[in-house]
């Protein structure tokens, strides 16, 4: 700790020295005014913050101190980034800029003045912020710009304002139109985006840092003779996936068919690929590999099809002497499932009814269990237990069963909240086959910020004792004694989940069924950039529609993509806070909640 600490207070005098020592900024290079060999000083604005409004030319720059070479900053990225010391030289693009550059953190922005951006969920600030482009040197109407795109859909515009806009239904090319449809974007990736504004022609060009990502070596099926391909998501364009049976052997990862790129690593099951590594060595098995060409993280996650699960321990049953048996999943034999009452005590999840693989986890009621882990605490209960015999991820859900669910509250179909009957209320009815699935086929609501007091919750048993509510609408998770739900007037079907808290208000001309929400994991949760969904039905395979609502109600990402079991998803340009979202296809709907942060 001491020695963290004297790190820490060293590191902090050295940048204050530094900061200190600093008299003067200036760019410089050959996108400046005066090249490389008169800088042009940026006027400072506090202490470490240095700014200046200026054109610059294509060509190359860097941030200097004092008007020399001794203190200077350099980064290869552009228009953001962070420069370090005797660092790159920052590529630059023709343009009227207004130049940001902090001293003490090397942090810099090139804000560029210019009338045309892209905007949409496609782009880092979706529909909320535009992107602005570079306007071609010596063409007035001609734009372009190099980023990073998800999977979904974008317009151009003038900076700032709908009064002017392009779209068209084609991609990679076409013609936009005045107030056209938005431009699908079916890939994600990174794109060279030219366009005219006198014309409305655009073109998307991929840049395509690696066409292919394969696994080869002495234990895949082609040996060193011929590698095993690899997916490329179709939502991150940098994560690579491949499900594979292996020999005990070795293998590397190698881009575009050839030998001229390829990572090796020396550890197994997970690691960071070297360029020109070592050989992985891997014992046989079946294994869901992914590798991340951005960060080239790889991870050799065992599939193993096991003859049995159980679920053991004082809690259960059989004690400590008897496994109680869970469910293989007919389509996937790493999902295991059980509905068990369980008594005050510990528990674990085994296999083979022996001690020689087993799983546990001090969380309760889920975590991700590990090999030897501790016991698992539980509470008397009756319960719904779900358990991943391949990523060691496991559930408790409590079985509850009610006997009636209603909606209530003053924008509902009564008007008003009720008293202390149940005149009031509008009940939903239950799922035969499903007693935590309610629906109601039809109710009319009016609008939330026309009432005071306004707002619909569901309650249970006529009862305040248990009652469900969340701002978010037309999706979300109520809480127990959860706010209002800020309704839109229309009329609805509804769909409550009593053992999860999740609701949907869809268009009485919907036909989706809600699917269990165990049924799908979304992690890391909190997100930052990227999340992925893991389902575990075929239900959803194909073609479907992922949306995520803000807790206003309001849609603020939007894309649709063919579903797999493992699913990634760019939410970089959401801004941090609470969200939900929403899978659905033409049969079925799963809702859940997100958080992003920064």
């Amino acid at each position: 700790m001491k020695l963290r600490l004297l790190s820490t207070i060293g590191f902090m005098m050295i940048s204050m020295w530094m900061l200190a020592q600093v008299n003067s900024v200036g760019i410089i290079g050959t996108a400046t005014p005066g090249g490389w060999s008169d800088e042009t000083p940026l006027t400072r604005v506090n202490d470490s913050i240095w700014t200046i409004t200026m054109r610059l030319t294509n060509g190359e720059a860097k941030f200097r101190a004092n008007n020399n070479w001794d203190v200077n900053w350099g980064a290869r990225e552009f228009p953001r980034g962070k420069g370090v010391q005797n660092g790159p030289n920052i590529p630059i693009f023709f343009g009227d800029y207004t130049i940001t550059f902090n001293a003490e953190s090397g942090e810099y922005f090139f804000d560029v003045d210019s009338d045309i951006s892209i905007i949409g969920s496609a782009t880092a600030g979706g529909w909320g912020a535009d992107t602005k482009m570079f306007r071609v040197e010596n063409d007035t109407n001609k734009y372009f710009i190099i980023v990073d795109l998800a999977q979904g859909e974008m317009k151009f515009r003038t900076t700032g304002s709908w009064d002017t806009n392009w779209g068209a239904p084609d991609f990679p090319e076409g013609v936009g139109v005045q107030n056209g449809p938005n431009i699908p974007i079916d890939q994600a990736g990174k794109y060279e985006i030219n366009f005219d504004k006198s014309t409305g022609a655009y073109r998307f060009d991929e840049i395509v840092d690696y066409q292919s990502i394969g696994l080869i070596g002495s234990a895949t099926p082609g040996g060193w003779g011929e590698e095993t391909p690899m997916t490329k998501s179709s939502t991150n364009p940098d994560l690579w996936r491949l499900v594979v049976t292996l020999t005990e052997g070795e293998v590397k990862f190698r881009a575009n068919n050839s030998w001229a790129i390829n990572w090796g690593g020396d550890t197994f099951p997970s690691g960071t690929g070297v360029l020109d590594g070592p050989n992985i060595a891997v014992p046989a098995g079946e294994y869901i590999v992914t590798f991340n060409t951005k960060t080239f993280d790889y991870n050799f996650l065992e599939v193993v099809d096991y003859a049995t699960i159980g679920l053991i321990g004082s809690a259960t049953p059989g004690g400590w002497d008897a496994d109680t048996p869970m469910q293989k999943d007919p389509n996937d034999k790493t999902i295991w499932k059980l509905r068990i009452k369980l008594n005050n005590g510990e528990a674990k999840f085994r296999a083979n009814n022996d001690w020689a693989v087993n799983w546990g986890n001090g969380d309760f009621p889920e975590g991700i269990a590990e090999q030897d882990g501790p016991n698992i605490p539980i509470p008397a209960g009756d319960y719904f237990v779900d358990f991943n015999s391949a990523t060691g991820a496991y559930k408790f859900t409590a079985v509850v069963e009610y006997e009636k669910i209603s909606l209530v509250g003053k924008t509902g179909p009564f008007g008003e909240w009720p008293g202390s009957d149940d005149s009031k209320d509008t009940y939903l009815n239950k799922d035969p086959n499903d007693f935590n699935l309610w629906t109601l086929p039809s109710v009319t609501l009016t609008n939330f910020a026309d009432v005071s007091d306004g707002g619909v919750k569901f309650r249970a048993n006529a009862s305040w004792a248990i009652n469900w509510g969340a701002r978010s609408f037309p999706t979300g998770i109520g809480v127990q004694n959860g706010p209002n739900i800020e309704t839109v007037a229309g009329t609805y079907r509804v769909t409550f989940r009593s053992d999860t808290g999740e609701y949907i208000f869809s268009p009485v001309s919907s036909t989706n069924e809600v699917l269990d929400p165990a049924r799908v994991r979304v992690f890391p949760n909190p997100a930052k950039d990227f999340m992925t969904i893991e389902l575990d039905t075929d239900q959803f395979n194909g073609f479907a529609q992922v949306i995520i609502y803000d807790l206003k109600g309001n849609q603020v990402f939007s894309t649709s993509m063919n579903i797999d079991r493992i699913n990634t998803l760019n939410v970089a340009g959401l801004p941090s806070g609470n969200y939900v979202i929403n899978i659905r296809n033409q049969k079925y709907l799963i809702g859940k909640n997100l958080i992003i942060t920064k």
